[in-house]
């Protein structure tokens, strides 16, 4: 039984990397000034952000119902079953797009797999690691589909946004809040368990908000995922916005809170959640693992 595995541009997986693993990626479409890009095709890090520090309007959208059968169809051609993990379906559409499809559609009943495992970015990655594990043993596609399931759950992520201008842009701020806040220079944490991102805390100095968001990742291994924490069943990884020189160091200063953590990696987030949060955000995640 040949299974493959496909997510779209959210997971943090650059293509170079994909292609490496085996993993077929469903570009996300991102639309500047009215024109479609798609990330990491006909759409650079350098390119979006310059766009985005300046005055283009930007959005994102989700791999049409075309484009996802399109690649499934494909895959179908060398495999016997696909598992398709998306964007969380608290942040996005697109799982709620594909799971209709794999059930109205005849040809991927019992085949394709969409999964809402209420990842993003880094968290995500993690999953897709995970599952490609599972399939080099040997599991069934049911069998990688409930542990997908059963561990939707199993991951958080708390993010530091370096200005507030990208969440006013994005009707996510009142814009006075926004311009008090810029000007007091706030810089807020927000926090995501598997649905939407929600403010956490607020904090004056990049020091104050990473010592917010280890001592939050570190309750929630104490805690709510105490019993995977014990066995040594969770992984942290650390992700940014055009802030690669910061996330290394936050990287170290996470290694040294939790040296008996696996640490897995450290990335940028994806173009579609970076539009909404703009340059210079940090974060640290964790999550379960196989």
């Amino acid at each position: 039984m040949k299974i493959a595995i496909s997510t779209d541009g959210n997971s943090g997986l650059t293509r170079k990397e994909a292609e490496e693993l085996g993993i077929t990626i469903i570009p996300t479409p991102v639309i500047i000034d009215g024109e479609i890009y798609l990330e990491d095709i006909s759409l650079t890090q350098e390119f979006f952000y310059e766009k985005l520090t300046g005055n283009s309007q930007i959005s994102t959208s989700q791999p049409s119902p075309d484009s996802l059968m399109e690649y499934w169809d494909k895959l179908l051609e060398d495999y016997d079953k696909v598992i398709y993990i998306p964007i969380s379906s608290g942040l996005a559409a697109a799982f709620d797009t594909a799971y209709q499809l794999t059930q109205t559609e005849e040809k991927y009943k019992g085949k394709v797999f969409a999964i809402d495992n209420h990842r993003v970015s880094v968290t995500q990655k993690q999953s897709l690691l995970d599952v490609l594990k599972m399939v080099k043993e040997g599991k069934s596609a049911e069998v990688i589909v409930q542990w997908l399931n059963d561990t939707a759950m199993k991951s958080s992520i708390y993010i530091m946004v370096d200005t507030l201008t990208y969440l006013k842009k994005g009707g996510r701020l009142n814009p006075a809040v926004a311009f008090v806040g810029n000007l007091l220079k706030i810089k807020p944490v927000l926090q995501n368990h598997g649905q939407k991102f929600d403010q956490f805390t607020k904090a004056r100095k990049i020091s104050d908000a990473k010592t917010a968001m280890i001592t939050a990742i570190k309750k929630d291994l104490e805690t709510e995922f105490k019993d995977e924490y014990k066995v040594g069943k969770m992984t942290l990884q650390v992700a940014h916005t055009k802030n690669l020189e910061a996330a290394l160091k936050f990287k170290a200063e996470i290694e040294e809170a939790f040296p008996n953590v696996e640490f897995t990696f450290v990335d940028s987030l994806s173009l579609s959640v970076s539009c909404h949060i703009g340059p210079g955000a940090l974060a640290v995640a964790c999550s379960i693992k196989y």
